[in-house]
């Protein structure tokens, strides 16, 4: 089932809506599973794989670069476990500022995650960047460091501390719109 796309930026939305029907007309189907995500959500993300004293440093990070917002979430969700899936805190993932959208590869009805698998000579997530690419978005499957296949953001830079923010400007955008 795909999520809606409400909470997009505008212009986002509609080049990620592009991006689907141009893979839909070559064959391939791409549902989006994560749209606007919450500063709890991704907390919890960026959180479930890691250490006690790596939150712990990155609470203080926050709270000593005038984030005390932000900090304040990343602390309150709480332990978690699970694979790494993110190195974006709260506050700085574009699906905070509802840039960014990830899909998954629908087969048959079901979920296909690998990069590499093709069916018919072609990949699902190869295609869906390179589609992504043409529209001028960004594609996490071509980052460098950390390949993220299912995602694509409307910006290049990685995070608003790329555009200059500082993390008090952050946190003070995100308290304005999820407070």
């Amino acid at each position: 089932m795909a999520i809606s796309l409400d909470g997009l930026d505008p212009v986002f939305r509609q080049k990620v809506d592009q991006t689907i029907s141009s893979l839909i007309a070559v064959g391939v189907e791409m549902r989006p599973y994560f749209g606007l995500r919450s500063l709890e959500e991704q907390a919890r993300l960026w959180r479930q794989s890691r250490s006690t004293e790596e939150i712990s440093v990155a609470i203080k990070n926050l709270n000593d670069a005038n984030a005390p917002f932000l900090a304040n979430i990343l602390e309150k969700v709480g332990p978690q476990h699970g694979p790494h899936v993110t190195n974006a805190l709260p506050g700085l993932s574009w699906h905070q500022w509802g840039e960014a959208v990830d899909c998954f590869w629908s087969l048959n009805g079901s979920a296909e995650w690998s990069a590499s698998r093709k069916v018919n000579g072609i990949n699902g997530y190869r295609i869906y960047a390179e589609k992504s690419k043409e529209l001028g978005l960004s594609p996490g499957g071509y980052w460098v460091s950390f390949k993220d296949w299912p995602h694509v953001q409307l910006r290049s830079a990685g995070s608003p501390i790329g555009l200059g923010m500082t993390l008090a400007d952050v946190d003070a955008e995100m308290k304005q719109r999820f407070e």
